[in-house]
């Protein structure tokens, strides 16, 4: 019997909208990204696709919408785009299911399509974190990692995300219903503003309260700094929500203080994450890389 030649592996990495990857990334990788949805009253948008977060921003004086889970007809076409393109495997990194129902949808969709190995994780994070894990993931590919050291690599990865986000206030998450693990600070008339991260369940945890908007970001680069790396290499993570000048200031302030990275994420909030936290975010943080592949 004449036995059919293995097909060679060509993986693709897709993530969704709230991994805050530039357009640059996203080009350079091929990263497939699946857009989360922004409900206004007049119309739902598609994240990244046909609005902006500077749009989102302008609006939530007005208005702010109601996010939701991609189109589960978007996300069998981006796996048969994925398909039609030659891939033979696909790992597909989503958004934290502690704020999300989108890896559950996701995960059954990707179980029932034939054609293509899926691999769907729980990032257990968001921009940045996911962000970044989606562009260290597309950069091992491009050197050649195998599908089944990737899926050793990939929880490594995920365990490794330090993020840290200073925001200006607690009003979006509130009225959206994401506060999560967050306590209650009522501090407007004292300027109290919280450090939020990602709890290991997904869900958002504050993990400092700072008075005034400089202290924050002061707080924010301690945060990242007090990071262990025990000399391993790691990537710098920064994104920010309508506020370039204060996340650019974090940014040198950790390359000033940390060793020499062995790359750099920079990401800009999406509208999904625009919505829940209002615009003033600045993010950073780090991803401690495998030690190797």
């Amino acid at each position: 019997m004449n036995q059919q030649p293995v097909k060679p592996e060509k993986i693709a990495v897709i993530t969704d909208s709230c991994a805050d990857l530039p357009p640059e990334v996203l080009e350079q990788y091929g990263i497939y990204i699946i857009p989360m949805q922004i409900v206004f009253s007049e119309k739902t948008y598609q994240d990244g696709v046909d609005i902006t977060p500077d749009q989102v921003y302008e609006r939530l004086p007005q208005e702010i919408p109601k996010t939701s889970l991609p189109l589960g007809e978007t996300i069998l076409n981006t796996f048969l785009q994925v398909q039609e393109a030659g891939y033979t495997h696909g790992l597909v990194l989503i958004f934290s299911s502690g704020l999300s129902g989108s890896f559950s949808l996701v995960s059954t969709l990707a179980a029932e399509f034939p054609g293509i190995t899926l691999k769907v994780f729980d990032t257990l994070n968001g921009s940045l974190g996911s962000g970044s894990v989606a562009l260290r993931a597309a950069q091992l590919v491009a050197q050649g990692i195998s599908w089944t050291k990737l899926l050793a690599v990939v929880p490594e990865l995920i365990g490794n995300i330090h993020a840290f986000f200073a925001i200006n206030t607690l009003e979006y998450l509130k009225k959206g219903g994401r506060i999560g693990l967050v306590s209650s600070v009522a501090g407007t008339m004292l300027q109290i503003k919280p450090i939020l991260s990602f709890a290991p369940d997904g869900q958002l945890v504050d993990v400092a309260k700072v008075r005034g908007r400089n202290r924050s970001l002061e707080k924010l680069v301690e945060l990242v700094k007090a990071v262990p790396l025990e000399g391993r290499r790691f990537l710098l993570l920064t994104a920010h929500g309508g506020a370039p000048e204060e996340c650019n200031q974090v940014r040198e302030a950790l390359r000033q203080a940390l060793p020499e990275p062995a790359g750099e994420f920079q990401g800009i909030i999406d509208c999904t994450l625009a919505v829940h936290v209002g615009p003033g975010l600045v993010g950073a943080g780090i991803l401690i890389l495998e030690d190797e592949f």
